[in-house]
């Protein structure tokens, strides 16, 4: 890639760590690289509690761009540490400036230094190989950001490539911890890079090359997005238990009613059942900051079974063979398998029953044959499980398009999904069915989950 021609030497160079009160009060401490996974710091939810606002990117192609939104933070009053993840060598800022790779001309924090980071050290990083050093740039910087404790904010610049270094490392941040990537590839796809984090990502709307109209505004109003959250944060959340709850559209009266019910006593955190919504569920149990779960809603196992486009993925339910929580769970949306608009439902389903929730959100009807590979797939995963187990049963319907007179009412399917699970789960005084004659979003279906949630909470 071609770089713009090294000004004159006379010129000074810009600083990056623009001097301010607050970085005289609160420096930024050491440079000392991870000594353990990114996993160890993602245990907590955090609030901002550390001193300094990180600018991360690629400095030998996008240096001009970093040390302006790092001005910018730093104008607030926040303290700016500048890190570079460049994974080759560059012209510099100077005549005569160090080429080799790893230099890092205007950052605190060189490209080497977080190279550093790597478990097989820096050599594996600077390869020569794009692909290869993007890919342990991105280990590396994990690594380091897990291993400093001042860590306020961090706002990343970047295209494909800086996005795919600086996104795993935010992406492991704790949620709460102000995180922002200001990207050339933010309007599409972006589920990849975010996962099930609260990283925020902002489209750069022209390439990161240069400051220009556009660009200082995009950049600019990050800056200060990035300095607001650092300059305020969140008071840390009550000491409530937290309970997690999975819902759908078409299960919400449901687990509205059961929230509001555990709210005087329990922190309700209600997950949206879309395939990410029950990974975060997961993963936040996983690490300890989930202490129930009311499962209400588990359709993502629909679209796993049959190819829908809000798949969890096939190790739903997986962590709580891992974990002991009290786990109260039901068959909320396992009528239905979500796609996209109706013309992109695969053909191999053209004579299926469809209900448009809306233009872009088409549901189909399980058939019995499909209830059947979803109750062996959730037995399976039941009976592994550590902690007490309540799965209830609503025999009125899943969900609020399966019931008399409706959509999706489909006795014999529900049928065959109830009686495989009651086949195919081994029922102990820990783990048992619960039939119910009510539709899951009856209130007293809401009050036999509360009495589940009651009797193995004890």
């Amino acid at each position: 890639m071609a770089h713009a021609p090294p000004p004159p030497k006379d010129r000074a160079r810009v600083p990056t760590r623009v001097p301010n009160r607050a970085s005289r009060r609160c420096p930024s401490g050491s440079l000392s690289v991870a000594s353990g996974a990114s996993r160890e710091v993602a245990s907590l939810v955090a609030g901002g509690n550390g001193r300094t606002a990180y600018v991360v990117g690629t400095f030998d192609t996008k240096g001009a761009e970093l040390r302006y939104a790092a001005e910018l933070v730093a104008a607030t009053g926040t303290p700016v540490l500048t890190v570079d993840v460049s994974t080759g060598g560059h012209g510099g800022t100077n005549a005569g400036a160090d080429t080799s790779p790893g230099a890092s001309p205007g950052a605190d924090v060189t490209a080497a230094e977080v190279a550093a980071s790597h478990p097989d050290g820096a050599d594996a990083v600077f390869t020569g190989d794009r692909g290869t050093s993007v890919s342990a740039m991105a280990v590396a910087f994990e690594r380091f950001l897990a291993g400093r404790g001042d860590v306020a904010g961090v706002l990343g610049l970047g295209g494909s490539g800086g996005t795919a270094i600086i996104a795993p490392a935010l992406r492991a941040l704790p949620v709460g911890v102000p995180k922002l990537l200001v990207s050339t590839v933010a309007a599409g796809d972006v589920g990849p890079y975010v996962g099930v984090s609260d990283l925020a990502m902002m489209h750069s709307v022209t390439d990161v090359a240069g400051l220009n109209r556009i660009s200082r505004k995009v950049i600019g109003n990050a800056a200060h997005a990035l300095a607001g959250m650092v300059a305020h944060p969140v008071p840390d959340a009550e000491d409530r238990p937290a309970v997690a709850l999975t819902m759908f559209g078409v299960t919400t009266p449901c687990v509205t009613a059961v929230a509001e019910r555990l709210a005087a006593d329990h922190d309700p955190l209600v997950f949206h059942a879309v395939g990410t919504g029950g990974r975060a569920m997961e993963a936040l149990t996983g690490d300890g900051l989930i202490n129930a779960v009311l499962d209400i809603t588990t359709t993502e196992i629909c679209d796993l079974i049959a190819g829908g486009v809000f798949s969890a993925g096939p190790d739903r339910l997986d962590v709580f063979a891992r974990v002991d929580v009290p786990y109260v769970g039901s068959c909320g949306a396992l009528d239905m398998v979500n796609f996209g608009a109706r013309d992109t439902v695969p053909e191999r389903y053209a004579d299926r029953l469809f209900y448009e929730h809306n233009a872009q959100v088409t549901l189909m009807r399980t058939t019995p044959g499909e209830c059947r590979e979803i109750a062996e797939f959730i037995a399976a995963k039941l009976n592994a499980m550590k902690g007490p187990v309540r799965f209830l049963l609503p025999e009125g319907g899943v969900s609020a398009l399966d019931a008399p007179g409706l959509p999706f009412w489909d006795p014999e399917a529900d049928r065959v999904l109830f009686e495989t699970l009651e086949a195919r789960v081994e029922q102990t005084a820990d783990r048992r069915l619960v039939r119910s004659p009510h539709n899951i979003n009856d209130p007293e279906f809401a009050a036999a989950l509360v009495a589940a949630f009651q009797e193995v909470s004890r």
